[in-house]
């Protein structure tokens, strides 16, 4: 069970610097007339925690909540701009203040997956409700999203963050809440997540626009590629080792100790992925399945792998580890090749949990 002992603003502001630093961030007063993202902010939860859908949720539901009313907009410190006509916005805030929750919440407060990923995932979505409507596919964007965060803890944050504000379109903004939850139900997805025939047939949904969530397809892979994912110390070798057996293994680590190439030498990498890339290419080929085993902590770079994979009818399985943070230091610093912990932070920065929606099958390994 998640719970927050102390919710008082002082408590909060005089211990994080990322929340007193909300007092000094400006914001637009035409959508914000309240002020900066310090007042809005705790307009935001005093309207969350006295919405009638809020006292209902358990415990833990609140306390995710909270936290992600309590971080939405962490960002705006870093991504607030001025035009030359005095109009302010905070483009990307949200993406960016997907990864700053991340990481706080894994660094700092130790908190446990499950509820870590589901506050990040809040951050990143927040203003998903007020916009979804205006994407080319309302309907596929949503249910990709289902998968990834609870939409009626979206909505009910989405709800909290219009009444925290002073706007003159503060009405048609709860409404475009409303419609959000209209379409979550019409699409299968209020609070849970949409339910496909299979894992096939969800990978090749958002692969292939004319297709029906519906759809039951026939598997066609030919072979299987385990692709691994975690920051450096969380146990990759190890799990290697316990789970897959005689399995072929396309290590980076192992083709830059042999080609003695340092981790953070750019050039002698680039050769290491391309040499990598063109091992995977004769076991796709010989139908062999291997293992790919690397870092793989961005979306961009499994994305590439797995665009890959499946050009040569791979079944792709990611596997994700995780380790509490002072335990993937512990772990590293035992390794044979210690990495050296300034890339270590520099990682978990730029960290990604890959999705369900990236690959044929994704497991959670976290201790």
């Amino acid at each position: 069970m998640l719970t927050i002992d102390n919710q008082t603003w002082e408590y909060w502001s005089t211990r994080y610097d990322w929340v007193l630093q909300m007092h000094n961030v400006p914001q637009d007063p035409i959508h914000h007339a309240e002020g900066n993202v310090a007042i809005h902010t705790q307009m935001v939860l005093e309207a969350l925690t006295s919405l009638p859908e809020y006292k209902e949720l358990t415990q833990t539901e609140q306390s995710i909540l909270w936290y992600a009313a309590l971080m939405h907009d962490i960002e705006k410190r870093s991504t607030t701009v001025i035009d030359e006509y005095g109009r302010i916005s905070s483009p990307g805030h949200a993406k960016k203040g997907e990864r700053t929750a991340r990481q706080i919440l894994y660094q700092d407060f130790a908190m446990p997956f499950e509820y870590r990923e589901q506050i990040a995932k809040l951050v990143r979505y927040h203003g998903l409700p007020l916009w979804i409507f205006e994407k080319t596919s309302p309907e596929q964007t949503l249910i990709k999203v289902s998968l990834e965060v609870n939409t009626k803890l979206l909505a009910i944050l989405a709800k909290a963050d219009v009444l925290g504000r002073i706007c003159e379109d503060q009405k048609l903004l709860l409404e475009k809440v409303e419609l959000f939850k209209l379409l979550c139900q019409e699409q299968q997805c209020w609070g849970t997540k949409r339910i496909f025939p299979s894992n096939y047939s969800r990978f090749e949904f958002f692969r292939q626009e004319s297709l029906y969530p519906d759809t039951l397809l026939f598997d066609e892979s030919k072979v299987k590629v385990i692709l691994l994912s975690g920051v450096a110390g969380t146990g990759k070798d190890y799990w290697i080792q316990k789970n897959c057996g005689d399995l072929p293994v396309i290590s980076l680590d192992d083709l830059r100790r042999k080609l003695k190439i340092s981790p953070t030498d750019t050039k002698g990498n680039g050769k290491v992925i391309q040499l990598a890339k063109e091992q995977a290419k004769e076991y796709l080929r010989s139908q062999q399945s291997f293992v790919w085993n690397a870092t793989n902590i961005t979306m961009q770079m499994r994305e590439q792998l797995i665009s890959l994979f499946v050009s040569y009818r791979a079944f792709v399985e990611i596997v994700y580890l995780e380790v509490p943070y002072k335990v993937l230091l512990q772990q590293n610093s035992k390794r044979e090749a210690v990495v050296p912990e300034k890339i270590i932070h520099r990682m978990i920065e730029k960290w990604e949990v890959p999705n369900l929606w990236e690959a044929h099958e994704v497991k959670y390994v976290c201790k």
